[in-house]
């Protein structure tokens, strides 16, 4: 099984209340990919981090193998959320991938 775990910091002129729909909107986005990609087994989005954190919300994913990860990545469906939902209002990614 292979991890697919992202930091993201959303852009600092987005006021809090867009911050929050932002959040829900990437939450719904990606989390609505279930059962669309295959080899994807599990998504999901944190969006409630504790005020020690640095980052705004975390992408938790889990793939069969490599394969499927770059299946993902390129995925019509989760490059419409990326371009979409994610990229225009999003400032910093950090990305881990690891097998498990």
């Amino acid at each position: 099984m292979v991890k697919h775990i992202i930091l993201w910091q959303l852009k600092d002129e987005l006021s809090e209340e867009q911050k929050i729909e932002v959040k829900a909107g990437i939450k719904a986005g990606l989390e609505g990919l279930a059962g669309q990609i295959p080899g994807l087994i599990e998504i999901h989005v944190e969006t409630e981090g504790l005020a020690s954190s640095n980052a705004d919300l975390m992408l938790d994913s889990s793939f069969e193998d490599e394969e499927s990860l770059k299946g993902y990545a390129v995925h019509p469906a989760h490059v419409a959320v990326a371009d979409g939902a994610v990229r225009p209002y999003t400032k910093t990614r950090v990305c881990l991938d690891f097998e498990k």
